[in-house]
């Protein structure tokens, strides 16, 4: 028995192999130039964005829940990270990627991944493109060729610095900038047209030639002159391990460091695989996925990383590949690890504003325009929040800007309950229909109202139970009977309870009679607590169904019952 189990799970093994090292070496060739161009934008070296690519993809591949997920360094983290290293030095990175790890194995812990359903769409993408526009603009001084300025803490004011000093600009670099832009754009349109040639990102296409440019610049074979990785980084040799320093400045802002690329790194992991669901009609586990990201960001700071996360672009690229298990992003994290072993030392020629490009591509491929548009065209708030969140994100800080776009989102969301959702029928003495209301805004009802019926929807809470007391203290009159039909409310709190004795003594104060229908079984224990409902019982006007009430009106519309 166990040697068929063993049996069968080698045969599995080599099938996910089969099915998927293509997918792997296809996203591991995206991977190489992604990771280390992300690194640089971080304030890291190359060489540990590589090591964060190969061991938070291989850890997260044989950890994770998602079959589809890359880990690596993203664009998401680089502009919290280049600030942190601007403040605590380069240094300090693995184990800021340790302990980052370590808090969301302990949001694990916690299930924190239930409570991420209070982060609305419109922050995380108002999140994003105030990173998109950091890391785009943080590639200023390599797109134009400045060097040797001051550095300041924060990004708005090393931008004024940049602006400052435009006019030392190189138009060599300059030009290499902006022609490698349009061309990475261009390629990779054409690329997407020929149907018949399996897909590969401009980004590795057009690396080679950069690093042919930059060395054929270095040797003077062609008149340019350009800096490149191997002027800013003299060490790029191949390693697995870096050694680091455990010492760490225990202050509020390393911690309020950890925390926010904690919460970006859960985000935007769970943002991935959920997109990644989407495109290859799957689930994946969610408890497993955020186990496997707080491992990754462990082992990667061990190896001497930098922290990693999810990236959407590599994951999509892997999805269109042909993946169809995680074994594609431990072969990615492998071939990544092979091919830098001989090839990385090369990339010491590509340009700095080869680099830039690359970024900034990555940085405008991050906003999702037609899901903006979408936005602004059918909910305009939230695409007003999403740019409060963008604005926040740039100038104060991501973890400020979550928060703001959150509580914002929560408020508006809070006032639209507060507006009491409601149904109400009209009939006249006839039992004939004279009316209908629904939504949250009352309308006038006609003069010869004789009964109503008004269905209190949803919850009946603190939020929005001023707002149906309200219309039964002045919108609404010139009724005989009203019937509360509580079928289609799911929820009652103490406050809630209080508003239902107060209308019900309202509508009694008029000298009107009231029924109660459709007592939802969700709130029936809730509502014998309250002193009115049982008293309403007593007096025999609390039916099971709406028809049953009209019944009873149409039978006994003149009869009295003594306190009801």
């Amino acid at each position: 028995m166990m040697e068929y189990f063993i049996f069968f799970r080698m045969k599995s093994f080599f099938s996910h192999i089969r099915f998927n090292w293509k997918s792997g070496l296809t996203v591991s060739l995206v991977a190489i130039p992604l990771s280390i161009s992300l690194a640089v934008a971080a304030g890291a070296t190359p060489t540990q964005g590589i090591i964060t690519a190969m061991w938070a993809g291989v850890i997260a591949g044989l950890f994770g829940g998602s079959n589809f997920n890359i880990m690596g360094p993203t664009g998401a983290l680089s502009g919290v990270l280049a600030t942190f290293v601007f403040m605590n030095g380069i240094g300090s990175l693995p184990i800021l990627s340790i302990i980052v790890g370590v808090v969301i194995l302990l949001a694990w812990a916690l299930h924190f991944e239930r409570y991420l359903i209070y982060i609305p769409a419109n922050t995380i993408q108002g999140f994003t493109i105030g990173v998109a526009f950091t890391i785009a603009f943080n590639q200023f001084n390599f797109a134009f060729g400045l060097s040797g300025l001051p550095k300041h803490e924060t990004f708005l004011a090393n931008l004024l610095e940049s602006f400052k000093h435009i006019s030392s600009a190189s138009w060599q670099a300059s030009l290499v900038f902006f022609s490698f832009f349009c061309l990475l754009f261009i390629v990779d349109f054409l690329w997407k047209k020929m149907k018949s040639v399996p897909y590969i990102p401009a980004a590795a296409l057009l690396a080679p030639f950069g690093i042919l440019l930059g060395y054929l610049s270095q040797t003077h074979q062609i008149p340019l002159t350009v800096q490149t990785l191997g002027m800013r980084f003299t060490d790029l040799s191949p390693r697995f391990f870096l050694p680091f320093s455990f010492r760490v400045d225990w202050n509020l802002s390393f911690l309020s460091t950890v925390l926010t690329i904690a919460l970006i790194a859960i985000i935007e992991t769970m943002l991935s695989a959920k997109i990644a669901d989407g495109m290859t009609k799957t689930k994946h586990n969610k408890r497993k996925e955020m186990f496997g990201l707080g491992l990754a960001n462990i082992v990667s700071g061990f190896a001497g990383g930098i922290p990693a996360t999810a990236a959407l672009a590599r994951t999509s690229l892997n999805i269109k590949s042909g993946a169809t298990h995680k074994t594609s992003a431990v072969m990615s994290a492998m071939f990544v690890a092979i091919i830098s072993l001989f090839l990385l030392p090369y990339f010491s020629y590509i340009p700095l504003p080869v680099v830039a490009a690359i970024l900034v591509v990555v940085a405008v491929r991050m906003v999702e325009r037609e899901h903006l548009k979408r936005m602004f065209k059918i909910d305009r708030k939230s695409f007003y929040i999403a740019m409060i969140v963008a604005v926040v994100t740039v100038w104060i800080d991501p973890m400020i800007g979550i928060l703001v776009g959150a509580s914002v989102s929560l408020v508006i969301f809070l006032d639209t309950l507060s507006h009491g959702q409601f149904e109400l029928t009209a009939n006249d003495k006839n039992k004939k229909i004279v009316g209908t209301v629904s939504g949250d805004t009352m309308k006038k009802l006609s003069k010869k109202t004789h009964t109503l019926i008004y269905s209190i929807k949803g919850h009946l809470t603190y939020v929005d139970s001023q707002a149906h007391i309200a219309r039964f203290e002045s919108d609404l009159t010139g009724y005989e009977h009203v019937i509360l039909r509580l079928r289609e409310l799911y929820f009652v709190d103490l406050d809630g309870l209080d508003a239902f004795d107060e209308i019900v003594n309202l509508i009694q104060a008029k000298g009107k009679q009231v029924y109660i229908s459709g007592t939802n079984p969700l709130i029936i224990s809730m509502m014998r607590e309250s002193h009115v409902f049982k008293k309403l019982q007593k007096c025999d006007v609390v039916y099971a169904h709406t028809s049953d009430a009209l019944r009873e009106l149409g039978f006994h519309s003149g009869v009295k019952h003594e306190y009801c």
